[in-house]
Order: C-alpha cells, then structure tokens, then sequence
C-alpha cells in the first residue's frame, strides 16, 4: 500500500530528513518516533521539533561534529592490506575516536574484549545491535577466523563505510541500516553484542529493553552501560543501571557474568 505524500506523518519524515543531520537515518525510525510525536504533540511543528530531538538523544549526541566519512575512506585506502599491521591498528584507533561510545573505549580497548569474553572465546559469529564504530575492534576481539559478523546501525552513511571496511579486509561481515525496535534479526548468533544501547531504545520505548533481551536469537549477549553521561557525570549511574539490569533479568534462567572497566560497566548473559 502506498504512503500519501500529504499525510501528517509523510510530511513530518520529509521535514525532519530535510536536514543534513538526520537525512542519513533510517526512515524506519524517523517515522515510529515521529508516529509518537504526532499523537503527542499540538502540531505538526511542534512533533517535527520533537522528532529531531528525539533522534539527537538517541544518536547524533554520540557525534559531536559530523564523522567525515568521505575522509575515513580515503584514509582506509591508505592503510596497510594486513589487519594487524601497527599502522592499520592505530588508524582504527583514530576512526573510532570520532563516535563518542567507541572514543570511551579506547583507552581499555586492549582488555574489554578478551576478559568480558574469554570464557565463551572463541566467538563463531556476532550480531552488534547500535554498532557505531564498534566492528572497527573487530582486531581486538577473540573472534573465531570464520566468524560472522552482522553490524547494526541507524546511519547509512556509517552503513556504507562500515561495509567497505569489512571488504577490505576480507572479513566474514555486513553491515546494515536497521530500527531494530521495528524489526529485530531472527537468524541464532553465538553473541549479541548490546553495548551502551539500551538507555538509548528505552527512551524511545520503555520497555524495549525487556523485548530485546528476550527476543534477540543467541547464546550469549555481551550487555554494556556507561559508567558516566557525555557531559562527564556520573554520580549513581552505575548503581542505576545495574539494579535496572537485574530487574530486567529477575527470574530468567540465564546465567551472567559481571566486569566493570573505567568507563564501562559490562555483562555476560549466557542465554543457552
């Protein structure tokens, strides 16, 4: 069935990705928060307003200044054909500086990974759900060398880069534009990588924690939360975030494994 161009909601999509800022989001998105909007606000106006702070909490706020994406290909280009050549490793290390949830792990990205997940390593394949930059530690990980690896994210802009990434170095991954609110993967992974996303969907919809730990087909989920807001506060979130956890787990018959990193507070569910 067609949209109509002139309904309330076809407009306010049209307004909202006119801007630069949010023409590269999914219109999946754009159109569930703004269905939100519309049945909330007085005007369509106020719902398009609406709409683009919405999106910039739960996205653009990680990207201080707009990712030159046009650049980081060219500089991917540039790098070495071997993954683990220093050179590649410390431009990886670069691009992720630009997004601020990868920016906060660089500084224990030598052990996030290898401890969080050392006891179900090696790892045969991944879903990271709100990827970001994140499959740029892709060198960092204990990935089996088969593994496959399945990036989400609302930016295609970030999409297309993230796929030339994979092809240039010859990894078994593919990244896509996905509302994982409107449509979660259904194919079993052996981990989910949920890493500072669920503060982020929960504002959208409060219960979408609670769905997408259920729902999400894998084995194992590797579950995050900032240890501190983008402005440097963190007075109670750790003991927020954690006692939200376990209220979201209460009686799941799953067994979890609790790390916390400067900056990161991380668990293992181990679903079965």
């Amino acid at each position: 069935m067609k949209t109509d161009p002139t309904d309330p909601l076809s407009v306010l999509v049209r307004q909202v990705q006119a801007s630069a800022k949010y023409a590269v989001i999914s219109p999946d998105l754009v159109r569930s928060i703004g269905e939100q909007e519309l049945g909330k606000r007085r005007g369509l106006k106020e719902a398009v307003k609406a709409t683009r702070n919405k999106l910039h909490q739960v996205g653009s706020a990680f990207q201080e200044t707009p990712i030159p994406y046009a650049q980081f290909l060219h500089e991917l280009t540039e790098l070495p054909p071997q993954m683990t050549d220093p050179v590649t490793l410390s431009g990886l290390k670069r691009f992720m500086g630009y997004h601020a949830s990868t920016r906060e792990r660089l500084p224990i990205l030598e052990r996030i990974f290898n401890e969080a997940l050392a006891s179900i390593a090696p790892i045969r394949s991944v879903l990271d759900i709100a990827c970001g930059l994140n499959p740029l530690a892709i060198p960092w990980m204990p990935l089996s060398k088969t593994c496959t690896y399945l990036a989400l994210d609302i930016y295609s802009n970030m999409v297309d880069f993230l796929n030339q990434y994979f092809e240039k170095y010859a990894l078994n991954g593919h990244a896509a534009v996905a509302d994982v609110l409107q449509a979660l993967p259904t194919q079993p992974v052996h981990l989910a990588m949920i890493l500072k996303t669920l503060p982020c969907l929960e504002q959208i919809n409060k219960l979408a924690g609670q769905q997408l730990l259920e729902n999400i087909q894998a084995e194992n989920m590797l579950v995050s939360f900032p240890a501190h807001g983008l402005a440097g506060r963190s007075k109670g979130m750790l003991q927020n975030y954690e006692a939200h956890f376990r209220e979201l787990t209460a009686g799941k018959p799953w067994q979890i494994q609790r790390f916390e990193f400067p900056g990161e507070l991380i668990f293992l569910v181990h679903k079965g």
